[in-house]
């Protein structure tokens, strides 16, 4: 392909205008064709800076239908997900999904049938983390094996503060979601049950969120995964990771950011969301998108990743609500995602 791809951009808020920022000023080989929000207003303000022909869209199927767009970036609210990622497979249209990728199971599943109907992969879901470089380094140390098998992770995950309507159920099917998909990653392994403590909620949290949250994941494989959720721990943006092996342990996320002197003291800066701790996780995740599919493929994190993301999210809720071990229940997975999500 050695036109630029274009790419329709289903989402104008925090998440999709920096998307259209990154696809105008740092992705090479595509730009922005169509930006669709049922805020026009905002919409326009995300592509004021653009140059060429951008055309701006309150229904999201009609910028899947405007002029010039090869592909599309869904980065609009979690339930809106599903009818535009259905278009998609209709239109033959790759698309690169924002997680949650739909946030029920039963939804996620409807898409993974419907990719798997037309026998070949044309989404790719935005889980991130594996495209960090922390991360990948971390990824490649356990699969050589150097230090024996993965035992435990021990997983951090800090926000400054929670947006409003942010419920206690967000805090797993929203946040830790990341780690959900990090940990079947780094560990090539299924969850198979949740269990989530809840220590008495911090001052800082609002009336009635239960935060923060201790979340522990079994594995098929033996593995036991536990996060620290806090999302509003009032300081920073924290993301880490210990894998405890049988033969040594890892950790990254340990904040080597600048270090500032002056006025006779120090201070270390700490990120405070998650478009700056993994500004070039997105960067490399949304390079790596477009470059693929002007080859014609499809990589990265897929439906099936997914649909397993929701249902063990759906899982921890369940855990949160019942305050029992809950097991966790994946549908057979489709010969088309026999040779990915691991």
């Amino acid at each position: 392909m050695a036109e630029l791809l274009g790419v329709a951009v289903l989402g104008a808020g925090h998440m999709g205008a920096d998307h259209i920022r990154r696809l105008d000023q740092v992705v090479s080989g595509a730009r922005v064709a169509a930006v669709a929000d049922p805020d026009l207003d905002r919409a326009k303000e995300a592509v004021a800076a653009l140059d060429g022909v951008v055309t701006v869209h309150a229904d999201p199927l009609a910028a899947l239908a405007a002029p010039g767009v090869d592909a599309v970036l869904i980065a609009s609210p979690g339930p809106a997900h599903e009818e535009p990622l259905l278009a998609c497979f209709e239109r033959g249209l790759p698309v690169l999904c924002e997680k949650p990728m739909v946030p029920d199971s039963t939804g996620a599943l409807r898409v993974v049938e419907a990719e798997a109907g037309l026998g070949r992969r044309l989404a790719q879901i935005g889980f991130m983390r594996r495209y960090d470089a922390e991360y990948g380094r971390l990824k490649s140390l356990l699969d050589g094996g150097g230090l024996g098998r993965p035992l435990m992770l021990h997983c951090t995950h800090r926000n400054v503060s929670s947006p409003p309507g942010f419920t206690s159920a967000m805090l797993i099917n929203s946040s830790v979601s990341h780690e959900i998909d990090a940990a079947r990653w780094l560990l090539g392994q299924e969850l198979t049950a949740v269990t989530v403590l809840r220590p008495r909620p911090s001052a800082g949290a609002p009336e009635g969120l239960l935060d923060p949250q201790l979340v522990l994941f079994e594995t098929d494989g033996g593995a036991v995964v536990d996060v620290e959720v806090f999302v509003n721990c009032g300081f920073g943006y924290q993301v880490r990771c210990e894998a405890v092996c049988e033969q040594g342990s890892a950790r990254i996320g340990e904040d080597h950011t600048m270090l500032v002197t002056a006025a006779g003291g120090a201070r270390e800066e700490v990120a405070q969301d998650y478009l700056v701790r993994f500004a070039d996780a997105y960067d490399r995740e949304v390079q790596a998108w477009v470059a693929a599919t002007r080859q014609g493929r499809v990589t990265g994190p897929s439906a099936w990743d997914g649909y397993a993301s929701s249902v063990v999210a759906e899982a921890g809720v369940r855990a949160l609500e019942s305050g029992g071990r809950t097991a966790v229940a994946l549908a057979p997975r489709p010969d088309l995602y026999a040779d990915v999500s691991r």
